[in-house]
């Protein structure tokens, strides 16, 4: 497997890193983990094959991490590298998908799924196991986010093994989700002294990461707090585990 970071950010504009969204490339196709609003564009910058994206996977509904999706759909109608596309495309996310993007496409009749190929969407639950793509096994959990929210663990058939957070408090069963993965892909949002116990300050972060035995750590989801800060310095003076700042732009094999 094969990551790409399109957006290492949030909601807040920033010169440098835009929302969250990650293109995951594997032996049977790829998967774009979160779809934030510059996320359509970022492909296109890092000269991926979005035009044959296989899954998209939508972590929950707050817009810096599903606010790119419907606009990606209206863009592949007018696309002149999909006309020619047949293989369907998969939207994959919590229950509550399917009714928001048809309640969008509603609202100003932008015929969303009406394209040379099936928009296939799929409604997922939390401890749900399936196969996201031929030989990629997928589980989820709840996070201590919002009502929807979704952590997702996948398995190749090569055994290696990559969970990506997306938004959360911390939960020891996260820790326990997460237990021995080759790459652990986790929200840092804030340094110290975090706002929301919705989202994961360093201190956290790290125990979580530490706990569960990650080979890898890469930390994501910084706001502009982060501007200026090592990151990977101040991870370090709490833990010596293999631990990276998420920028975009960042390529990691797994």
């Amino acid at each position: 497997m094969k990551l790409t970071v399109l957006g290492s950010g949030t909601s807040v504009p920033h010169p440098r890193r835009s929302s969250p969204a990650f293109w995951l490339d594997t032996s049977a196709g790829s998967i774009l983990l979160d779809f934030g609003p510059d996320a359509a564009h970022r492909m296109a910058q890092e000269e991926l094959d979005w035009p044959n994206l296989d899954v998209i996977w939508i972590s929950h509904f707050h817009l810096d991490h599903f606010g790119g999706l419907v606009p990606f759909l209206f863009s592949l109608k007018w696309s002149p590298q999909t006309q020619s596309r047949t293989k369907p495309l998969k939207l994959i996310g919590p229950r509550g998908l399917r009714r928001l993007l048809e309640t969008i496409n509603d609202a100003n009749n932008y015929r969303l799924f009406k394209h040379t190929f099936e928009v296939v969407i799929s409604e997922i639950e939390p401890n749900e196991q399936f196969d996201i793509l031929p030989g990629v096994r997928a589980a989820t959990m709840k996070t201590k986010h919002n009502a929807e929210s979704l952590a997702l663990r996948l398995r190749a058939n090569d055994e290696r093994t990559f969970v990506y957070t997306s938004d959360t408090g911390f939960t020891n069963e996260l820790i326990t989700f997460a237990a021995n993965v080759d790459v652990l892909l986790l929200e840092c949002s804030f340094i110290k002294n975090k706002p929301l116990e919705s989202h994961l300050e360093l201190t956290e972060a790290i125990q979580t990461a530490k706990s569960c035995g990650a080979k890898k750590s890469v930390l994501t989801h910084l706001y502009p707090e982060w501007d200026n800060v090592d990151l990977v310095s101040e991870a370090k003076v709490l833990w010596q585990g293999d631990i990276v700042e998420a920028t975009d732009g960042l390529v990691l094999r797994i």
